[in-house]
């Protein structure tokens, strides 16, 4: 029969053992140079079952996101464990809506909308994760306008207040010396409407140009008549400048850093895809549109569109600082600090995974 005292020895023998195998562990895990501590982490908070929210928009701008869906690379990166809940939306203000409304982890967005959710939230709330597409951005206007002094007096469009294209089409017009508010006024009145009644609306006359993204630049020109005045690529240095974004909530972020890094891979699966099988991920995009919309586009307008972008996951970090000075001047934005905003590590994690070059944050 034991003493009393024995049994507490014991207990403290095997608590100090413990203890040891645990400073053990982990000092293996920092020697070997290894990620193994950084995938024990990652996979405590991963395991149990969770949703996955992801928005982004029925358009050619998206469509990584549009053949990750399709082609399944999304369902396969993350795994069973994880459920996809897809919303789609017109324009990337609604995206940030429905992030700070807590309906969404993750969007497909456009610059602007992204730098308004970071300087919302006070450099809070979302980071830029990675790039999804460049380019594809056109102010596309009647015959009849030859210059920026044809539009004075003129209503224009563009998708939405405070959007990519209303930024840069305001900046556009500031250049130029006319004047624009947010309220519609100005020496050219811009009316922020949904791209599909944009088209509806140039080829009734009611508007003179309107600044959109493909496929709509290419509809606005095939269908109402119309030609490009401005090409947004000559406005930017190199003629690059992003078109769409993957921005993450921080707090997704952090409660689940594997299926980030899964998404991100699955993100370059369907940029890979585009690149090597161009015809059949213009053939998904355009399943998902419809699905969406409930009316495809045409064969020769997708192919159209899909010449003027380029599907990257860099986000082209520097032109960031430039959209953010664009916005302030047109008075949607107060503060251009936008340190902070991008968490590109798990992006080039991915990429050097995949033997490709890292992306910078500025």
């Amino acid at each position: 029969m034991s003493t009393p005292q024995r049994p507490r020895l014991t207990r403290l023998a095997l608590a100090l053992a413990l203890l040891c195998l645990v400073a053990a562990a982990c000092g293996d895990d920092t020697s070997t140079g290894t990620n193994d501590k950084d995938t024990t982490a990652t996979a405590a908070k991963d395991d149990a079952p969770f949703t996955l929210r992801l928005g982004y928009f029925p358009n050619v701008t998206h469509a990584p996101a549009l053949v990750g869906v399709f082609d399944g690379f999304f369902a396969q990166r993350l795994g069973k464990n994880v459920t996809i809940e897809t919303h789609t939306y017109n324009a990337g203000p609604e995206a940030v809506e429905a992030i700070f409304a807590g309906a969404l982890d993750v969007a497909y967005v456009g610059p602007n909308p992204a730098i308004n959710a970071f300087q919302k939230s006070k450099g809070e709330a979302v980071r830029i994760i990675s790039g999804a597409a460049s380019g594809g951005a056109f102010f596309v206007v009647k015959p009849e306008i030859n210059s920026a002094a044809d539009l004075k007096g003129k209503t224009v469009a563009d998708p939405k207040l405070g959007g990519t294209q209303d930024v840069a089409l305001r900046s556009w017009l500031a250049t130029k010396n006319l004047k624009t508010d947010t309220s519609g006024g100005g020496d050219v009145s811009i009316a922020p409407s949904e791209n599909a009644d944009t088209l509806t609306a140039f080829k009734a006359g009611t508007i003179a140009g309107a600044w959109v993204p493909e496929p709509w630049a290419t509809r606005l020109v095939q269908e109402g008549g119309g030609k490009v005045l401005v090409d947004e690529a000559d406005l930017w240095p190199g003629g690059k400048y992003p078109t769409t974004l993957i921005l993450a909530t921080t707090k997704f972020i952090n409660a689940h850093p594997a299926a980030v890094e899964h998404l991100l891979e699955a993100n370059l699966d369907a940029i890979d895809k585009i690149a090597s099988d161009p015809t059949g991920s213009q053939a998904a995009v355009n399943t998902e549109i419809e699905s969406v919309t409930g009316k495809k586009l045409s064969d020769s307008l997708i192919t159209a569109a899909w010449k003027n972008l380029t599907f990257t996951a860099d986000p082209v970090p520097s032109a960031l600082t430039k959209a953010a000075k664009d916005a302030k001047a047109a008075g949607l934005l107060e503060d251009t600090n936008l340190k902070g905003i991008f968490d590109l590590g798990p992006l080039n994690k991915v990429l050097k995974a995949a033997g490709k070059p890292a992306v910078k944050d500025s």
